[in-house]
């Protein structure tokens, strides 16, 4: 059985297409079973039903991203859909977390961090990068004036906060353990208080009910801050 993910790349820029398919296709763990300029041809393809990831730009000339994200689901794709874009605005960005996407790689990084970001959204996380957080969590309601209320049953701890941060940033668990200077088995304990505040049951869900309604987000700790020591 091929272990490999496979791919599917919607982007209407032709070199940056044909360059990233093939650096994609070099990558051991990695096919591309097709790339396509528009929606229409992606839709149309057989290749739709394969894939297991879909890398998508958001602007693709006559049509946006979150069009073919509507139309790829009514048309019964279940695999996992990564934005790959140049930019986009933060309720865009917003809007195609709400409809599926599993997340959102910008252009300008290292070509590394896309497979990384592949590999974490096809076992089933989502990726925001780090510098987006800020400005995709001040367009929701209510964070102008710093009035939205959290959506859980009580506000969120530093603990809290610091773990939820490394978690929109696409870490691992070990990797949040030792960003944080504590044990992997304290932030699996963390994480459950999450999930049981926020109620849901994966990091996936967790991200989107956080973006959604602003889950005491704000405020929390930068990543070379330390939580208060366990007790």
């Amino acid at each position: 059985m091929d272990a490999k993910i496979r791919l599917l790349l919607v982007d209407d820029h032709t070199l940056f297409r044909e360059g990233l398919a093939r650096l994609l296709e070099a990558e051991s763990g990695l096919r591309m079973v097709g790339h396509y300029s528009s929606t229409d041809e992606a839709l149309a393809s057989s290749e739709l039903g394969a894939a297991q990831v879909i890398l998508l730009d958001f602007d693709l000339g006559e049509t946006r991203g979150l069009e073919f994200i509507r139309e790829a689901r009514e048309r019964g794709f279940a695999g996992k859909i990564l934005m790959v874009t140049a930019g986009m605005s933060s309720a865009d960005a917003l809007q195609t977390l709400k409809d599926g996407a599993s997340g959102i790689f910008l252009k300008h990084n290292p070509p590394a961090n896309l497979i990384t970001a592949i590999h974490r959204v096809a076992a089933g996380e989502t990726w925001i990068e780090a510098n987006s957080l800020d400005s995709l969590l001040g367009s929701l309601p209510g964070a102008a004036s710093g009035k939205a209320k959290p959506q859980t049953s009580s506000a969120l701890g530093k603990r809290e906060q610091a773990v939820l941060k490394g978690v929109f940033e696409g870490l691992t668990n070990k990797e949040i353990a030792v960003q944080l200077d504590i044990s992997e088995s304290y932030v699996k304990a963390v994480l459950q208080q999450l999930f049981a505040k926020t109620g849901v049951r994966t990091r996936s869900q967790l991200v989107r009910v956080a973006l959604e309604k602003r889950v005491a987000y704000g405020g929390a700790p930068s990543p070379e801050a330390k939580p208060e020591p366990e007790t």
